[in-house]
């Protein structure tokens, strides 16, 4: 998308997201290599990461919000990319995890600001996602034997 000879007057606005999401990738990626060097000083080096964030970011609880609802968002989705037409149970109960938090944040977020109808919507969402949270866990169970399928309703 940078090359010059396809691009010669250079990235265009089309390009930003794309460009911001490999920049993000390349972020995470230090971050993950900095971070997991020694596992006695991970917390550590998670909480110095953190702490650059939140200066980054700075006081506005509800900017937080969004910023960490648009990463669970993009985690979501990239926990969801199995190249399989369905999910694996681990697979499926981590996408839900994910989109839990997505919607506590969304109810939280919509109940500060007096939205009762948006509210009641992110804890439905919420309420859903962790039906499958319980259920990937349980065919976890099952493929390892720990559990009995349950019968067909």
């Amino acid at each position: 998308m940078t090359d010059p000879i396809l691009r010669p007057e250079g990235p265009q606005e089309e390009d930003r997201l794309h460009l911001l999401g490999s920049l993000l990738a390349t972020t995470e990626l230090e971050i993950t290599a900095a971070t997991r060097l020694a596992e006695e000083d991970e917390i550590e080096d998670v909480l110095d990461t953190m702490l650059g964030w939140s200066s980054q970011v700075g006081p506005d609880p509800g900017l937080a919000a969004n910023v960490l609802t648009n990463r669970l968002q993009r985690t979501a989705i990239q926990v969801s990319e199995s190249g399989e037409d369905q999910l694996p149970p681990g697979r499926d109960a981590a996408f839900a995890a994910v989109t839990t938090a997505v919607y506590a944040l969304s109810a939280q977020l919509a109940v500060e600001h007096g939205a009762v109808e948006a509210t009641r919507r992110a804890l439905g969402g919420a309420e859903e996602a962790l039906i499958d949270i319980l259920q990937g866990i349980h065919d976890l169970r099952v493929a390892i034997g720990d559990a009995q399928e349950r019968p067909e309703e």
